[in-house]
């Protein structure tokens, strides 16, 4: 068995990204590392209730990636796409976000695949982070594939 333990997030600013995460979705951050002669930094940004956590990574000479204004530009192009954050309370967390300097890409709303309500919003670098009112985990709503499905028969 596997269990999600960390996202990887290549930053600009080590110090102001973990702050606002910090702020922003009340993570706790731990002491950062490092390695002064590779130029890379690092710092873990933990959920205190879950377990999972964020990795901030600030390495000198790094060059912005794809900066989508938009989910559907964003799977566009091929690997990270956003972050998705399962919440209780879609509309005051996406609120919160914005308060605490988030960018709005897509208002609370029903998620044109699922119907589940859904917002988009972007941290202050631009990476996309999307909120879900799923009412409990995917591994509750998963099932095995049937023989007519495609994924059977790999």
């Amino acid at each position: 068995m596997t269990a999600l333990d960390h996202i990887g997030l290549s930053v600009a600013d080590l110090h102001g990204q973990a702050r606002w995460y910090e702020r922003a979705l009340g993570l706790r951050a731990l002491p950062p590392l490092g390695s002064t002669a590779a130029g890379i930094r690092t710092q873990y940004l933990v959920d205190p209730d879950e377990g999972w956590a964020i990795e901030l990574v600030e390495r000198t000479g790094s060059q912005p990636g794809l900066q989508a204004t938009s989910p559907a530009e964003a799977i566009m192009t091929r690997g990270y796409g956003h972050i998705c954050l399962r919440v209780k309370e879609l509309d005051a967390l996406y609120e919160h976000l914005l308060e605490a300097g988030a960018r709005a890409i897509s208002p609370p709303g029903a998620s044109p695949m699922s119907g589940l309500p859904i917002a988009f919003v972007a941290d202050p670098e631009g990476n996309l982070l999307e909120l879900i009112a799923r009412p409990s985990p995917l591994q509750r709503e998963a099932r095995p594939p049937s023989a007519g499905d495609d994924a059977a028969m790999l």
